[in-house]
Protein backbone atom coordinates (compact mmCIF):
# COMPACT_ATOMS: atom_id res chain seq x y z
CA UNK A 1 0.00 0.00 0.00
CA UNK A 2 2.50 2.52 1.21
CA UNK A 3 4.84 1.61 -2.31
CA UNK A 4 1.30 2.11 -4.56
CA UNK A 5 0.86 6.16 -2.47
CA UNK A 6 4.37 6.72 -3.28
CA UNK A 7 4.22 5.82 -6.54
CA UNK A 8 1.31 7.95 -7.33
CA UNK A 9 2.91 11.13 -5.61
CA UNK A 10 5.71 10.53 -7.95
CA UNK A 11 3.35 10.00 -11.30
CA UNK A 12 1.44 13.32 -9.74
CA UNK A 13 4.20 15.09 -9.26
CA UNK A 14 5.43 14.18 -12.85
CA UNK A 15 2.43 16.00 -14.27
CA UNK A 16 3.48 19.31 -12.02
CA UNK A 17 6.78 19.65 -12.96
CA UNK A 18 6.62 18.59 -16.73
CA UNK A 19 5.02 22.08 -17.93
CA UNK A 20 8.15 23.52 -15.65
CA UNK A 21 10.61 21.52 -17.41
CA UNK A 22 9.13 21.53 -20.97
CA UNK A 23 10.21 24.80 -21.17
CA UNK A 24 13.49 24.56 -19.82
CA UNK A 25 16.25 25.07 -22.26
CA UNK A 26 19.18 25.17 -21.16
CA UNK A 27 21.46 26.09 -24.63
CA UNK A 28 24.10 28.29 -24.86
CA UNK A 29 25.02 30.77 -21.71
CA UNK A 30 24.73 31.28 -18.57
CA UNK A 31 20.97 31.11 -17.91
CA UNK A 32 18.31 28.85 -18.83
CA UNK A 33 15.20 29.62 -21.27
CA UNK A 34 12.50 29.96 -18.91
CA UNK A 35 9.54 31.96 -20.88
CA UNK A 36 7.81 34.66 -18.97
CA UNK A 37 4.08 34.90 -18.60
CA UNK A 38 2.55 37.11 -20.37
CA UNK A 39 0.51 38.90 -17.82
CA UNK A 40 3.97 39.06 -15.84
CA UNK A 41 5.58 40.63 -19.00
CA UNK A 42 2.97 43.52 -19.14
CA UNK A 43 3.40 44.00 -15.48
CA UNK A 44 7.27 44.12 -15.90
CA UNK A 45 6.66 46.78 -18.50
CA UNK A 46 4.61 49.05 -16.70
CA UNK A 47 6.21 48.37 -13.27
CA UNK A 48 9.05 50.54 -15.19
CA UNK A 49 6.67 53.22 -16.40
CA UNK A 50 6.70 52.08 -20.13
CA UNK A 51 6.13 54.91 -22.61
CA UNK A 52 5.97 55.32 -26.78
CA UNK A 53 9.07 57.21 -26.64
CA UNK A 54 10.81 53.78 -24.65
CA UNK A 55 13.86 51.82 -26.02
CA UNK A 56 13.33 48.65 -24.35
CA UNK A 57 16.72 46.13 -24.37
CA UNK A 58 15.90 43.02 -23.00
CA UNK A 59 18.87 40.68 -22.22
CA UNK A 60 18.02 36.81 -22.47
CA UNK A 61 15.38 37.72 -24.71
CA UNK A 62 14.33 34.04 -25.43
CA UNK A 63 11.33 33.93 -27.71
CA UNK A 64 11.17 38.21 -27.69
CA UNK A 65 7.95 38.09 -25.66
CA UNK A 66 8.97 41.24 -23.82
CA UNK A 67 9.73 43.51 -26.63
CA UNK A 68 7.55 42.65 -28.41
CA UNK A 69 4.60 43.21 -26.21
CA UNK A 70 6.67 46.83 -25.53
CA UNK A 71 6.58 47.65 -29.21
CA UNK A 72 3.14 46.11 -29.65
CA UNK A 73 0.27 47.32 -26.82
CA UNK A 74 2.66 50.16 -25.67
CA UNK A 75 4.18 51.67 -29.04
CA UNK A 76 8.19 51.73 -27.73
CA UNK A 77 10.99 50.35 -29.69
CA UNK A 78 12.83 47.22 -28.59
CA UNK A 79 16.11 45.26 -28.68
CA UNK A 80 16.60 41.47 -27.38
CA UNK A 81 19.56 39.91 -27.19
CA UNK A 82 20.17 36.30 -26.65
CA UNK A 83 23.27 33.69 -27.19
CA UNK A 84 21.11 31.43 -28.51
CA UNK A 85 20.51 31.58 -32.67
CA UNK A 86 17.59 29.20 -32.16
CA UNK A 87 16.53 31.68 -29.77
CA UNK A 88 16.69 34.47 -32.21
CA UNK A 89 15.46 33.12 -35.19
CA UNK A 90 12.28 32.43 -33.17
CA UNK A 91 12.28 35.91 -31.62
CA UNK A 92 12.31 37.38 -35.36
CA UNK A 93 9.31 35.16 -36.20
CA UNK A 94 7.35 36.11 -33.38
CA UNK A 95 7.77 39.63 -33.91
CA UNK A 96 6.92 39.25 -37.77
CA UNK A 97 3.59 37.04 -36.79
CA UNK A 98 3.03 39.98 -34.43
CA UNK A 99 3.71 43.32 -36.65
CA UNK A 100 6.52 44.28 -35.27
CA UNK A 101 9.26 43.62 -36.82
CA UNK A 102 9.98 47.32 -37.68
CA UNK A 103 9.89 48.43 -34.30
CA UNK A 104 12.22 45.37 -32.62
CA UNK A 105 15.42 43.57 -33.66
CA UNK A 106 17.01 41.06 -32.31
CA UNK A 107 21.00 40.94 -31.71
CA UNK A 108 23.02 36.97 -31.11
CA UNK A 109 24.97 38.15 -28.51
CA UNK A 110 26.63 37.07 -24.95
CA UNK A 111 24.50 39.64 -22.83
CA UNK A 112 27.74 40.86 -21.04
CA UNK A 113 29.11 41.91 -24.19
CA UNK A 114 25.36 43.64 -25.32
CA UNK A 115 26.09 47.86 -26.22
CA UNK A 116 22.46 48.76 -23.93
CA UNK A 117 23.91 52.55 -23.54
CA UNK A 118 20.44 53.50 -25.83
CA UNK A 119 18.28 51.70 -23.56
CA UNK A 120 15.78 53.63 -21.43
CA UNK A 121 14.05 50.46 -19.77
CA UNK A 122 15.80 47.11 -19.39
CA UNK A 123 14.17 44.34 -18.47
CA UNK A 124 16.00 40.98 -16.91
CA UNK A 125 15.21 37.65 -16.16
CA UNK A 126 18.19 36.12 -15.37
CA UNK A 127 19.96 34.56 -11.99
CA UNK A 128 21.25 36.03 -9.13
CA UNK A 129 24.84 35.64 -9.84
CA UNK A 130 23.63 37.25 -13.27
CA UNK A 131 21.88 39.67 -12.14
CA UNK A 132 25.08 40.87 -9.64
CA UNK A 133 28.09 40.30 -12.57
CA UNK A 134 25.34 42.62 -15.29
CA UNK A 135 24.83 45.44 -12.38
CA UNK A 136 28.04 47.50 -12.71
CA UNK A 137 27.86 47.08 -16.60
CA UNK A 138 24.40 48.70 -16.50
CA UNK A 139 25.40 51.37 -14.10
CA UNK A 140 28.33 52.09 -16.81
CA UNK A 141 26.54 52.08 -19.99
CA UNK A 142 22.80 53.51 -19.04
CA UNK A 143 22.02 57.59 -18.42
CA UNK A 144 20.40 58.85 -15.40
CA UNK A 145 17.16 58.11 -15.37
CA UNK A 146 16.87 54.93 -17.21
CA UNK A 147 15.10 52.16 -15.40
CA UNK A 148 15.85 48.27 -14.84
CA UNK A 149 13.26 45.67 -14.35
CA UNK A 150 14.25 42.25 -13.05
CA UNK A 151 11.91 38.91 -12.85
CA UNK A 152 12.26 36.84 -9.76
CA UNK A 153 15.67 38.03 -9.04
CA UNK A 154 17.02 41.53 -7.14
CA UNK A 155 20.54 43.17 -7.68
CA UNK A 156 22.05 41.96 -4.63
CA UNK A 157 22.89 45.33 -1.91
CA UNK A 158 21.22 47.78 -4.11
CA UNK A 159 17.91 47.90 -3.20
CA UNK A 160 14.96 48.57 -5.71
CA UNK A 161 12.75 51.80 -5.82
CA UNK A 162 9.99 49.02 -5.83
CA UNK A 163 9.60 45.77 -5.51
CA UNK A 164 5.26 44.41 -6.86
CA UNK A 165 3.75 41.27 -6.84
CA UNK A 166 2.50 39.80 -10.33
CA UNK A 167 0.28 36.81 -10.55
CA UNK A 168 2.21 35.32 -7.84
CA UNK A 169 5.80 36.70 -8.86
CA UNK A 170 8.28 39.16 -7.86
CA UNK A 171 9.48 41.97 -10.43
CA UNK A 172 11.99 44.47 -9.20
CA UNK A 173 12.53 48.15 -9.95
CA UNK A 174 15.66 50.12 -9.94
CA UNK A 175 16.12 53.54 -11.51
CA UNK A 176 19.58 55.11 -12.54
CA UNK A 177 20.84 57.75 -10.63
CA UNK A 178 24.13 59.11 -9.94
CA UNK A 179 24.63 57.67 -6.64
CA UNK A 180 23.32 54.12 -7.48
CA UNK A 181 26.65 54.85 -10.27
CA UNK A 182 29.45 55.70 -7.76
CA UNK A 183 28.08 53.02 -5.03
CA UNK A 184 26.98 50.06 -7.06
CA UNK A 185 29.03 50.96 -10.41
CA UNK A 186 32.19 48.83 -9.26
CA UNK A 187 32.64 45.18 -9.85
CA UNK A 188 29.87 43.17 -8.56
CA UNK A 189 30.92 41.57 -5.23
Amino acid sequence: MKTSRSLAFFVCSLFLVAPLLAQWDDGPGEVPYVPTPPQVVEAMLKLGGITNADTVFDLGCGDGRIVIMAAQKFGATGTGIDINPVRIKEAEENARQAGVEKKVHFIEKNLFEADVHEATLVTLYLLPEVNRKMRPILLKQLKVGARIVSHAFDMADWKPDKKIDADGRIVFLWTVTESAKREFGGAAE
